[in-house]
């Protein structure tokens, strides 16, 4: 691999856990700037990282600017993607966004028009096309391994566990959404792609938020990102629970889906139902496959290696080759497209046909 010099604007928590211990890894690659508004955090990853973090800046645009930057990597908060994103492209940079790829779909297709007419390549932090549980499964479909497979259930549901109360996670106006774009946009995208690209035809959702209407009475036992939460003065108008049903070309899926649920189970799971076989994904882990011919349950072992590192080098890779690969923007757009119409019929409460 060439040389990459990089730009990762943004330091909170998926740069800090997730891409600078990816990138860090990754032979060849400089992060010439690390940028976040709130300069302690640009300049604990040079702390950290001090021979591959070179510059700490808290305006992104220093970055754009440095004709040396050919890539930057957007780990921004949601409603900053958008901006960032189109920002670094017209200063001709590869971009990687994190998910979702914007606060809503028309602004998604216009982040992937700008980079397709600028010939830039355009990926978004879809890391679970990257873990080799999704990997297995879509190669178990592709040869027919489940015969028909004609439904998918999905559930991403946890006890009390809204992250950030009154911060940007439950902000609309910031995040876009709550539990359906923050965990659902990963559960939705895997299955869309494992499917092989279901497209949508008719959905219907219903969307609630009930736990922590008064932000000042509710409990918890734990909260992540709970240095940004502002339960005193902050805002609380996204969705804490989501369910609802879809129809694609492939399959139908159900979900139920809930940051915070008054049943105190974690169930974070996916069933494929096929006429020959089915499997149960542990979101994550590794699946079980029940074969209907011989009525066993098998569960192969196997290594998961580090998604993100996986899905980082597959980008870097792509801005060599110019070629688009899974988690490009264009592979990526019927995710956001199945995010923005769950969520028009939450608000319509009306069943929605494409």
């Amino acid at each position: 691999m060439k040389e990459h010099v990089l730009a990762v604007i943004g330091c909170g928590r998926i740069a800090k856990n997730a891409h600078f211990p990816a990138l860090t890894q990754i032979e060849g690659v400089r992060i010439k700037y690390a940028c976040d508004l709130i300069e302690e955090k640009a300049a604990y990853m040079k702390e950290t990282y001090p021979t591959v973090v070179e510059n700490v800046i808290t305006d992104y645009k220093i970055a754009l600017a440095d004709e040396e930057v050919d890539t930057v990597y957007v780990l921004t908060p949601n409603y900053a993607h958008y901006t960032v994103t189109m920002d670094a492209l017209r200063a001709g940079k590869h971009v990687f966004c994190e998910k979702p790829i914007t606060v809503n779909y028309a602004l998604s297709c216009e982040m992937a028009e700008e980079a397709n007419k600028r010939g830039l390549m355009l990926n978004i932090g879809v890391c679970n096309r990257y873990h080799r549980s999704v990997e297995k499964l879509e190669q178990m479909v592709r040869e027919g391994k489940f015969g028909n497979l004609y439904h998918v259930y999905c559930s991403f549901r946890s006890f009390r566990s809204i992250p950030g109360l009154g911060g940007a996670f439950t902000t609309k106006e910031q995040s876009g959404g709550g539990v359906l774009i923050d965990w659902g946009v990963h559960f939705f995208d895997l299955i869309l792609y494992i499917l092989g690209g279901a497209k949508l035809q008719n959905l219907t959702c219903d969307a609630y938020c009930e736990m922590a209407k008064d932000m000042k009475s509710y409990r918890y036992t734990s909260m992540w990102a709970e240095d940004t939460a502002d339960i005193e003065n902050g805002t609380n108008d996204v969705d804490d629970y989501i369910t609802g049903y879809i129809r694609t070309d492939k399959a139908s899926i159900s979900f139920n889906g809930a940051w915070a649920q008054n049943i105190k189970k974690d169930e974070m799971f996916i069933d494929f139902l096929g006429d020959k076989g089915g499997a149960r994904l542990a979101y994550g882990q590794l699946f079980e496959f029940y074969d209907g011919a011989t009525l066993e349950t098998t569960k192969e072992e196997y290594e998961i290696p580090n998604m993100y590192l996986c899905e980082d080098i597959a980008f870097l890779e792509s801005t060599e080759t110019g070629e688009k690969n899974r988690s490009h923007i264009d592979n990526i757009l019927e995710s956001a497209k199945l995010l923005d119409a769950l969520y028009a019929s939450a608000t319509e409460r009306k069943e929605l046909s494409f």
